[in-house]
């Protein structure tokens, strides 16, 4: 396996990246692992006041939403998970995966990357191109501090014979910037934007992000279809509310959709 043609993860470079929120943190960084969601599901760390980060140079058996496998080569991408306990009452599961996104948006957009969209509820795109995923899988209660598993891949710089299914195609770091910066910088990046915003997040929940989601809304005021429910649903997209739900204004009114697939309805 070459790995000569990327930097591999760094527990300093990463923390250089973070600055002062380095204390904030508790990183894992593994050359290779099956799933970093899975890892963390089956042995949460201890509840010790951090953030705990699992991250991988290569992932082997990575997931995504609805059973579908994460593809993952040598350098290929970024992949990591963090767990996150909330306080008890915060707003943990409405609008997590939202958050998220708006997160990872947020520090390529501090990289110099344009044209970043976000695709309710979990993808984010670049032109239109799928660039990131994100899972979030919550921990249950039973007495504990509320918690998350977020876990986000990044295409860092796709083999050519990738062959990767997106409705609209997908793209990576390499063809949106000129230098595109290493895992252990964009992992910082990352990190750093989702330590400010689940904090603002736990306090004001998913109102006070709202309106950031909306500006980068791939599918505002476009037709799309909603599948995986128990009808199909074809509308306009009207952005989401307080809670994180896609609104549809359909023909029988706007409708509150929680969970599904969005797609792009063709003219």
């Amino acid at each position: 396996m070459d790995r000569s043609n990327y930097e591999a993860l760094d527990g300093a470079a990463v923390a250089a990246a973070l600055g002062e929120l380095a204390t904030s943190f508790s990183l894992v960084l593994l050359p290779e692992c099956d799933s970093t969601n899975s890892r963390l599901l089956a042995d949460p760390p201890p509840d010790d006041g951090l953030i705990h980060v699992l991250a991988t140079d290569l992932q082997t058996a990575g997931r995504g939403r609805r059973g579908r496998v994460w593809q993952s080569w040598p350098g290929a991408g970024l992949t990591f998970s963090a767990l996150w306990r909330f306080a008890p009452g915060a707003p943990v599961p409405a609008g997590l995966s939202l958050v998220a996104g708006l997160a990872v948006a947020r520090a390529l957009e501090e990289l110099g990357v344009e044209g970043v969209q976000l695709k309710w509820p979990n993808d984010v795109l670049i032109h239109g191109k799928k660039l990131a995923g994100i899972l979030v899988e919550l921990i249950p209660g039973r007495g504990r501090t509320p918690a998350a598993v977020v876990g986000i891949g990044i295409n860092l710089h796709l083999p050519p014979d990738a062959g990767v299914e997106y409705p609209t195609g997908v793209t990576d770091l390499a063809h949106c910037l000129a230098v595109p910066p290493g895992s252990n910088q964009l992992l910082g990046r990352v990190l750093a934007q989702l330590y400010r915003l689940f904090d603002l997040y736990a306090a004001a929940g998913f109102t006070a992000l709202r309106g950031a989601w909306q500006q980068r809304n791939a599918f505002a005021d476009l037709p799309v279809r909603i599948v995986g429910e128990a009808e199909a649903l074809t509308g306009i997209c009207a952005g989401v509310d307080e809670d994180g739900a896609l609104l549809l204004q359909t023909q029988g009114g706007l409708r509150r959709v929680l969970s599904g697939e969005v797609s792009l309805r063709l003219a």
